[in-house]
């Protein structure tokens, strides 16, 4: 998808945002910081590099909280009706974002590569077949494509300098 553009925005419409790349991953996490955070059985977010992807209109805010890594987990909503729009991971820090998938105008398009902490997960919630599940999270050089985890490599390094 190169070169094409995805789109999407906020609850009020006052935020929109494009990405101009295919995700490096997708991930539906049932842990249950996403289920605070998100008020929400659990998140779908898909990563992207920053340089990928632009807020085109509206304005943002940030929001900091605590991560399973106990790092900061930045979350960018929209300044008017606060729909979080994406999240800055501290792996990735400000070099990736975690897209809420649920933002995008055609949400169907994207699906996951992996749902992950299902320990964590509602008990009641069946998961979605043909989707590999993962109690906790996954070794990504396993489960992604090699041109996604060259991506994903390059952006970790980008993030930690040697």
């Amino acid at each position: 998808m190169v070169g094409e553009v995805r789109s999407g925005g906020c609850a009020c419409g006052a935020a929109r945002y494009e990405i101009k790349d295919e995700p490096i991953f997708v991930n539906n996490c049932h842990c249950r910081q996403c289920q605070q955070q998100t008020g929400s059985t659990s998140v779908l977010n898909m990563f992207v590099e920053m340089e990928k992807l632009a807020l085109v209109s509206g304005e943002t805010t940030r929001h900091v909280v605590k991560a399973g890594s106990g790092g900061d987990h930045v979350i960018v909503r929209c300044a008017l009706c606060g729909t979080a729009l994406w999240s800055h991971y501290p792996r990735l820090g400000e070099l990736g974002a975690g897209v809420r998938v649920g933002t995008l105008d055609n949400p169907a398009d994207i699906r996951p590569d992996a749902v992950i902490y299902t320990a964590e997960k509602m008990e009641w919630l069946a998961l979605p077949p043909g989707i590999p599940a993962f109690e906790a999270n996954y070794n990504p050089a396993e489960l992604l494509p090699p041109d996604r985890f060259a991506r994903l490599k390059a952006l970790a390094a980008k993030a930690r300098p040697a």
